[in-house]
């Protein structure tokens, strides 16, 4: 358990995932934006102040190159029971989120979405590979390239001078 798979991809703009409609979003799209990439869930302790935080520094880097993606996932403890429109809905009309929410996928176990795979190859974390809890985050350069991963109880303003860092802003 926790051993990390090896990917082929060398950067995150090399994936194509779904959006909560189930349409395709090619993460190339991203290129030359620092990514903050993060599995929610609506229905956790951590919720509250995730969301209000992240809405905060999306609302603070956003026009500086910073972009949020939002993976509901319902792996822990069926914390994100609806639907990925749900999901979305939730986080836009409670938390303001102006940032993709993307179709609910899997973190962990065979059925992993790739994207998250390529995350955990890249960083491990506490358990090995294996994402711990809703809101593990991982901070992905302009390039596509993995900076670091955040344990669920890191909230995403403890971050805020790294973020600052990967977008070449003074701090």
């Amino acid at each position: 358990m926790g051993a990390s798979e090896s990917v082929p991809q060398k950067s995150i703009h090399e994936f194509t995932v779904k959006n909560s409609k189930g349409q395709d979003v090619d993460l190339s799209m991203y290129k030359g934006k620092v990514l903050l990439v993060v599995n929610v869930a609506s229905k956790c302790g951590f919720t509250d102040s995730n969301y209000t935080q992240l809405t905060e520094l999306y609302n603070k880097y956003k026009d500086k190159g910073l972009e949020i993606l939002a993976f509901p996932c319902n792996q822990f403890l069926k914390q994100e029971p609806g639907t990925s429109q749900e999901a979305e809905e939730f986080a836009c009309t409670r938390y303001k989120a102006e940032y993709p929410i993307f179709k609910k996928v899997r973190c962990n176990g065979p059925n992993t979405e790739p994207v998250f795979k390529f995350l955990k190859a890249k960083k491990s974390g506490f358990l090995g590979s294996r994402i711990k809890w809703n809101f593990t985050k991982f901070l992905v350069d302009k390039d596509g390239n993995v900076l670091s991963r955040y344990s669920p109880t890191t909230t995403p303003l403890a971050i805020e001078g790294d973020i600052k860092k990967a977008l070449g802003v003074d701090t």
